[in-house]
């Protein structure tokens, strides 16, 4: 299949573009969000001029900002639904209202909607609109977790701007155990942010390849968040095999079982939890091994890249394609097909 789609989340595209399918990305020379193009990421797809697009004769575009709707159809020159199968991506929990929060594809048949977890498709309200959960899927950091330093670790994005949201205002009480440690953009404002807290420290947007083995070394994986969408960072430290402590909030109930660490809407229950996996290093080791098991079997990429295969063919079959494709459907990509991804 040829896709277009634009460079939104990073982390997500990296494991979307392994299924061995032809990626467009528009480029301008910009670099802004609406060209972005692979934003120097090593990924196995081609950057496209926007006038360039046209001529591509793409299969289907992967939809994930609003306002890609009219430019897809201004690049292609075809109608979403109508000239064009398109499959829209939410990749956030609603804000807002949210027991009543309408999505902004709701109740629409041109297009069909995917939700990255099984919490975000149950807050939103889609209406009529086709939908389906198709989970993260992660490439595997592999086993790399020695918990040497007895300090917690967490992955924030601009954790003072968004503060209550990502949990940042309990950091302190888990600081009264143990040195916590952020990784994350913005976290070099964290400094500041509790002056009756050294123990708290922020160590900036590290790229993957060195946060992986960073991350590692630490105790356990503290996830703090109250209200986002299932975090990459957490699937990777659990892949890691890294112990996690969580807020039971969103789909972090789903994604941690007890037995990886504990869960739990309680913050003294979970500070206790933490103490308990510091002074017993055998345990978290433990715990960690049953965080990477079951990130790995929900989180795999072989699953992820068939239910996307899945979900692309049905928008082809279903759009204005269909009389090229036969009765044959859409098969796996080469990379989904290869061994070690099945």
């Amino acid at each position: 299949m040829k896709i277009l789609l634009w460079h939104v989340h990073g982390g997500w595209t990296d494991a979307f573009v392994a299924g061995g399918h032809d990626y467009l990305f528009p480029t301008t020379p910009a670099r802004d969000g609406w060209g972005l193009g692979l934003g120097g990421r090593d990924w196995p797809a081609r950057e496209v001029a926007p006038e360039d697009v046209a001529a591509e004769d793409v299969d289907v575009v992967v939809l994930q900002r609003p306002e890609e709707l009219a430019e897809a159809e201004r690049l292609t020159g075809r109608r979403i639904g109508v000239d064009l199968p398109a499959v829209y991506l939410e990749h956030n929990t609603p804000k807002g209202d949210v027991p009543v929060s309408v999505h902004p594809m709701a109740d629409r048949s041109d297009l069909d909607l995917v939700h990255v977890t099984h919490f975000n498709a149950l807050m939103w309200d889609t209406g009529a609109t086709r939908s389906r959960v198709i989970e993260h899927g992660v490439r595997d950091p592999g086993l790399r977790y020695t918990g040497v330093r007895p300090s917690l670790a967490a992955v924030i994005n601009e954790p003072v701007r968004r503060w209550r949201v990502t949990g940042t205002d309990l950091l302190p009480r888990f600081a009264d155990v143990a040195p916590v440690e952020v990784f994350g953009m913005g976290t070099d404002l964290l400094d500041g942010a509790f002056p009756g807290s050294p123990a708290i420290a922020g160590l900036g947007d590290v790229k993957p390849a060195q946060m992986h083995p960073a991350l590692a070394e630490r105790r356990a994986y503290l996830h703090p968040h109250r209200w986002t969408s299932l975090g990459l960072s957490l699937i990777e430290a659990m892949q890691l095999g890294m112990p996690v402590i969580a807020l039971a909030a969103t789909e972090a109930t789903r994604a941690v079982p007890p037995e990886a660490g504990a869960v739990s809407a309680d913050v003294d229950e979970l500070v206790r939890a933490a103490r308990r996996l510091l002074d017993d290093p055998e345990e978290a080791v433990a715990r960690g091994r049953v965080a990477r098991e079951v990130a790995l079997e929900r989180h795999g990429l072989a699953r992820f890249l068939a239910d996307w295969d899945e979900a692309l063919g049905t928008a082809l079959e279903r759009g204005p394609r269909r009389k090229n494709l036969g009765n044959q459907g859409i098969a796996p990509g080469p990379t989904a097909r290869r061994e070690g991804l099945r």
